[in-house]
């Protein structure tokens, strides 16, 4: 699907039926509660979409992780000018030189989470932005600044590490079960040889006790 020609469509569903992002010109289909999506991915693409036809720019925030297995379970969608930008000072003032803020703490975004049924369904919408919204061609903009960029690449190499650690644990728990359980056995085996030499000290000794 290329999202630069004039039908492109976006899709999710809700109650078995598709929705579209229409092509410019049509009506704004928004986000609302109870939109599914296939993936999170999907859900990424829709509200991406959704942002510059409005008027800014998406940004990937916070996520709730499985705390069995790493997996993301939740994921919160905003503005590019979410939050606030801390002054870092030093002990006689700024360390560095001030850059113009971009923050301005707008509260816009959606939830999504993984749902049961294997979907990912939008639980919270917050609409309003509280800073002016300006549509720019796909050309002039960029879904995410570099930083952002810089995050979801960490991000997603240390998911891939951990699932690597993860199959290493468990090859080397079947490991050590192998080898938990021949120590076992040859455990077995030495008792087994312990037991007949005291039985063969026993039956020696009374043999000799008959001479």
């Amino acid at each position: 699907m290329d999202l630069d020609e004039g039908a492109e469509a976006i899709e999710s569903f809700t109650g078995g039926e598709t929705v579209a992002v229409p092509c410019e010109g049509d009506s704004i289909v928004e986000p609302h509660e109870g939109m599914e999506f296939e993936s999170e991915d999907a859900a990424k693409i829709f509200y991406d979409e959704y942002a510059r036809r409005v008027g800014f720019v998406m940004r990937v925030m916070s996520c709730r992780r499985s705390e069995r297995d790493g997996r993301i379970l939740a994921r919160r969608l905003g503005c590019n000018k979410e939050g606030y930008c801390v002054s870092i000072r030093g002990k006689f003032g700024p360390v560095r030189k001030p850059r113009p803020s971009t923050r301005e703490g707008c509260k816009a975004m959606i939830h999504i989470k993984f749902d049961k049924s294997g979907k990912w369904v939008i639980t919270r919408f917050v609409k309003d932005h509280n800073h002016p919204l300006v549509v720019a061609p796909r050309e002039a903009r960029q879904t995410m600044d570099e930083k952002d960029k810089k995050i979801q690449e960490l991000t997603a190499e240390l998911r891939n590490k951990k699932r690597l650690c993860a199959a290493y644990q468990e090859q080397l728990t079947a490991f050590m079960k192998i080898v938990e359980e021949h120590s076992n056995q040859l455990s077995k085996k030495v008792q087994n040889v312990v037991n007949n030499l005291k039985e063969y000290e026993s039956i020696e000794l009374e043999l000799l006790q008959h001479r």
